[in-house]
């Protein structure tokens, strides 16, 4: 089971084989030269926590473990995964192949 650190709701959300939960992580910055950039104008975040990760993918009869862990920040593909709504929250299901990166 995962808990969101900012939500008020605990998620009962555990991936399957090698995908993991991801809550993006929002951009900081409204104002960019004293224009105001609407929501629907801004880019996707393309960073994000992990809040729960699956056991991993089985390769030749074996299981292959996850390299990532909740609570880790991560860098993953533009489009990748699938958009979930959780009481009224945002967050993303995307495979371990489409993390690019884990910021440290």
């Amino acid at each position: 089971m995962a808990t969101a650190t900012k939500s008020k709701a605990k998620l009962n959300i555990k991936p399957l084989g090698d995908r993991v939960l991801i809550r993006p992580l929002e951009e900081t910055e409204d104002m960019r030269g004293g224009l105001y950039i609407p929501d629907t104008a801004k880019e996707k975040p393309l960073q994000g926590e992990v809040l729960a990760a699956g056991p991993g993918r089985i390769e030749k009869g074996q299981r292959v473990p996850m390299e990532l862990h909740t609570g880790q920040k991560v860098l993953y593909s533009k489009y990748a995964g699938t958009e979930v709504r959780i009481a009224n929250d945002e967050y993303l299901i995307i495979k371990e192949s489409d993390v690019l990166a884990i910021v440290e």
